[in-house]
């Protein structure tokens, strides 16, 4: 943008991220006022959830990777089967695939262990799609008596709780939504995310989540 004349007084890469880590918690302020519309004003009711691992380096550099230090940041993608070393974002959607929510957990964190602080950010008498890496039978039981909330998470072939046809063939099609909006956030990431802090990391992230929730909304 700077060669075309666009910004001629642009900022350096030192200094954008200087006023970017300023800016990190007017980010997630943002996406909240506008997560309200879609909760409080629109009156949304039906939402999905996932994750998608975000890695910060290649696994054969994780010895001199100064961001994270730790094992737990070491996570296992079983759709991919691969391992990657970063974090995971909990993500949090409407039926239409607009984010409303979003949640960083360390690599290694199962998704089950997750579902609880995202089910805090959905109103009463909402339901919840999610795949079979989110169940837990006893916050079922708990979101549905305590909180009216209903989690519609898909069930393995030995599962306890069996669904019927239907119920199988409306957990899939909803849950295509929120694939779709991980892709969308996923096109948007950069060849690599430059960070030198794990709170410069987050913060483009919640950018690139922000990004989908902006253009979803106006389109």
């Amino acid at each position: 943008m700077k060669q075309y004349g666009f910004i001629p007084n642009m900022l350096d890469k030192s200094k954008f991220n200087r006023r970017l880590h300023k800016i990190g918690k007017l980010l997630y302020e943002l996406f909240e006022i506008v997560s309200s519309y879609y909760k409080d004003l629109c009156c949304e009711l039906h939402y999905i959830i996932d994750s998608f691992p975000v890695a910060v380096c290649n696994n054969m550099r994780i010895a001199n990777c100064k961001i994270f230090k730790d094992k737990k940041w070491r996570g296992y993608t079983a759709s991919m089967r691969n391992y990657f070393y970063g974090v995971k974002v909990q993500l949090l959607t409407t039926k239409d695939g607009i984010p409303i929510a979003f949640h960083f957990t360390p690599g290694k964190t199962g998704d089950a262990k997750a579902l609880g602080k995202m089910i805090d950010k959905l109103p009463a008498e909402a339901s919840l799609y999610g795949d079979s890496a989110y169940t837990d039978y006893g916050l079922e039981d708990i979101a549905l008596d305590r909180k009216c909330i209903f989690l519609k998470i898909q069930r393995k072939s030995n599962a306890k709780r069996i669904d019927t046809l239907e119920q199988k063939y409306e957990k899939l099609k909803i849950r295509k939504r929120v694939e779709t909006a991980i892709s969308d956030i996923k096109k948007m990431f950069p060849r690599t995310i430059h960070a030198v802090t794990l709170e410069g990391f987050l913060i483009k992230l919640t950018l690139f989540v922000f990004g989908l929730q902006l253009n979803k909304s106006i389109n």
